[in-house]
């Protein structure tokens, strides 16, 4: 499934990120091949889900922002036995090593708010905890080239990304790709 994501991601490298319904909409009709869901509850997540594989994307939801559903694994569990989702976001490593024993694509969010969580970001990646590492906030190219280095893991820059030129700076420093829940740049 990592290499699925990592071909998409090689044709498109922005990932619509979406949090409300009208999101969702335009992510389904946008050039994006990967969405992450950062919104829902445990009666509509299976709904958004479908659309989104509906529309021949691959759906990643963050399991941390769907209501009623608890950082736990067993919610890792239900969203793999009555969802289509491909994989999951959380900050949670016992989480992400649940849904990757499942078989779903993994991605461990990093906020990088001083020394000592880009020291605990590295850490994971290096150990190669998740399949994918998300950065925020996203605009930072000197940290991104240092997360990068010295591995192979897919970096992804996220939060704050504003424009194109944010992109561009973030795929120029290393960044497998970027998300964004800024609806224009999904089209860029």
């Amino acid at each position: 499934m990592q290499n699925l994501m990592l071909e998409r991601l090689m044709n498109m490298p922005v990932i619509a990120a979406v949090k409300n319904t009208e999101g969702l909409e335009r992510a389904i009709g946008s050039p994006s091949s990967v969405v992450f869901v950062l919104s829902g509850d445990i009666c509509n997540i299976g709904l958004i889900v479908k659309q989104i594989k509906a529309a021949d994307k691959l759906a990643l939801v963050h399991l941390d922002l769907i209501s009623d559903l608890a950082s736990r694994e067993i919610s890792v569990r239900f969203l793999r036995e009555n969802t289509a989702a491909d994989g999951i976001i959380s900050t949670k490593a016992p989480l992400i090593r649940c849904a990757k024993e499942m078989g779903l694509i993994t991605v461990q969010r990093h906020f990088l708010l001083d020394s000592m969580s880009l020291e605990n970001a590295e850490k994971h990646i290096r150990e190669q905890t998740a399949d994918f590492n998300e950065i925020l906030p996203g605009v930072m190219p000197k940290i991104i080239r240092r997360c990068v280095s010295g591995t192979n893991m897919p970096i992804i820059a996220g939060g704050m990304i504003a424009d194109k030129e944010d992109i561009v700076l973030a795929l120029s420093a290393g960044a497998t790709a970027v998300s964004t829940t800024k609806e224009s740049l999904w089209f860029e």
